[in-house]
């Protein structure tokens, strides 16, 4: 057990900490406007050139894409959501503009497959300070688990590429049921690492994240919002507090 504190302020007693992955313990930013991208032009090169100004504009505001700023807005669907439902709000974009849904599902699918083998699973940067962070939490014997809309391989495969698994007890993914934002992922997350969910603290950088810490039981002071990943600081709600920057976080 131990208290955490954020700029030297106490928020309360922790036994385990629980992570976001995309936008907390990673910089996917760059990634993901990249992978959104390539599922844009992959879907217009499957239309007719008519239907292809309406559908990218579609796309574009689906995804959260800023053309003008090259980023990904941190609240939108690239961002936030997970592969099966951008997936479902690409087939709506197409059915927008005319096609049928079977259609408009398999030219989705064949979309994100195609950029899923050009993606080729490339792992995005730790966010700075990470490392200290995770070192400092591992010595104190706190608990540490990721919460991630990502897939099982996608997690792992991160975790791996920065050596970083012996930090982490368990993760609970996209793959699991129910997967987040509900509540009862963070008690399933929980209960796979038999700590109280009264006595952990959750760090994402999403509103839904933090509605969904609170409404597992994870007291309001310790549902962490994050800010340093993105171009554009996530819209999250006050009052929770609001890290930006893994220093700003200390054990007693």
């Amino acid at each position: 057990m131990a208290q955490l504190l954020l700029r030297g302020t106490v928020l309360g007693d922790v036994d385990a900490v629980l992570f976001d992955k995309d936008g907390t313990l990673s910089v996917s930013e760059p990634q993901l406007t990249t992978l959104a991208a390539a599922r844009v032009l992959l879907c217009l090169d499957a239309v007719e050139p008519a239907l292809r100004p309406r559908l990218r504009d579609l796309l574009e505001r689906a995804y959260g894409i800023s053309a003008a700023a090259g980023a990904i807005h941190p609240a939108g669907i690239t961002a936030v959501a997970s592969r099966d439902h951008n997936l479902v709000a690409t087939a709506t974009a197409l059915v927008q503009v005319g096609l049928g849904w079977p259609e408009a599902l398999a030219i989705s699918e064949a979309a994100f497959a195609q950029a899923d083998q050009a993606d080729a699973r490339g792992a995005s940067a730790t966010t700075e300070g990470l490392l200290p962070w995770l070192q400092q939490l591992h010595a104190a014997g706190i608990t540490c688990a990721v919460i991630s809309n990502d897939d099982n391989a996608g997690i792992q495969h991160f975790l791996a590429s920065h050596g970083l698994e012996r930090f982490f007890a368990g993760f609970w993914s996209a793959e699991q049921r129910p997967r987040k934002p509900d509540p009862a992922a963070v008690h399933g997350l929980c209960g796979q690492l038999g700590v109280a969910v009264g006595r952990c603290a959750l760090i994402g950088d999403a509103n839904s994240d933090l509605r969904m810490a609170v409404a597992a039981g994870i007291p309001h002071q310790l549902s962490l919002g994050y800010t340093a990943a993105w171009t554009t600081p996530p819209p999250l709600a006050e009052p929770h507090p609001l890290v930006h920057g893994w220093s700003e976080l200390s054990l007693a």
